[in-house]
């Protein structure tokens, strides 16, 4: 399971992002940017977050630290927005931390240059897990130290919106065309031979294993939170199977 800290105080919205995530101090002393299971992208957002972020650690990308934070309604009651206040009592149990990056700032094409083997990687981790925002609108990659972060992936594994129809769009090809990193000519063919092998059962399982029960509890159509999780590994699965025709074809 991932690491549980427990919400001591309300620090400030982050008002950048869709879902209204906030900053929040926590009882180990730490920051986090927490996305909560009561915004309009609800609990699904939250396991979306967890399934990609950690698979993409598991390949060797940068990911903040993600764990389970503990929140308290009651932290929200000094807050004068009414829409934090309605958030946050939504929002009472476990919701999404995401470690604060210090001293990073966010991405821009123009001004930081990323070579063809980071952005291929990147290109196709995108490509395996559908996500559809890291485009140059919205690059969702933080800079520290010249390295790229990669966050917010709320938005990809889309096929979990509607499971009876997953497994026909389990070979979906993956449009780059408005891809933040398209512009240094990623290399996905390294990248593929690279990464293709290391998308096995056993490493969605240990990634699946992460998501905390009760944002997989009743989803319609299966009968336990385990049962969730094989269809989440199985579709990541038959993805990754070869031959990986959903990968974009890309300029060199």
């Amino acid at each position: 399971m991932l690491r549980e800290v427990r919400a001591v105080r309300y620090v400030t919205a982050l008002r950048e992002g869709g879902s209204l995530p906030g900053l929040l101090a926590a009882d180990d002393g730490g920051l986090y940017v927490t996305k909560f299971i009561g915004a309009a992208q609800g609990r699904k957002a939250l396991v979306a977050e967890v399934v990609a972020g950690e698979l993409a650690r598991a390949l060797g990308l940068r990911v903040p630290e993600l764990l389970r934070i503990e929140v308290d309604p009651l932290i929200a009651l000094g807050e004068p927005d009414q829409q934090v206040q309605d958030l946050v009592k939504a929002s009472g149990g476990a919701n999404l931390g995401m470690g604060f990056v210090s001293r990073a700032f966010g991405f821009d094409p123009l001004a930081f240059p990323v070579d063809s083997r980071t952005a291929g990687r990147v290109v196709w981790f995108d490509a395996l897990i559908g996500n559809v925002d890291r485009s140059w609108r919205n690059p969702n990659l933080l800079v520290r130290d010249g390295a790229l972060w990669l966050i917010d992936h709320g938005a990809s594994l889309i096929f979990h919106h509607n499971w009876p129809r997953a497994a026909a769009s389990a070979r979906r090809p993956y449009d780059a065309g408005d891809h933040a990193l398209l512009r240094f000519a990623p290399d996905l063919a390294a990248a593929d031979a690279e990464l293709g092998g290391l998308v096995t059962g056993k490493l969605l399982r240990e990634v699946l294993a992460l998501v905390p029960d009760v944002w997989l509890e009743d989803e319609p159509g299966f009968g336990s939170a385990e049962e969730v999780r094989e269809a989440y590994a199985g579709q990541l699965a038959e993805r990754a199977a070869g031959p990986r025709d959903w990968l974009p074809e890309v300029a060199a």
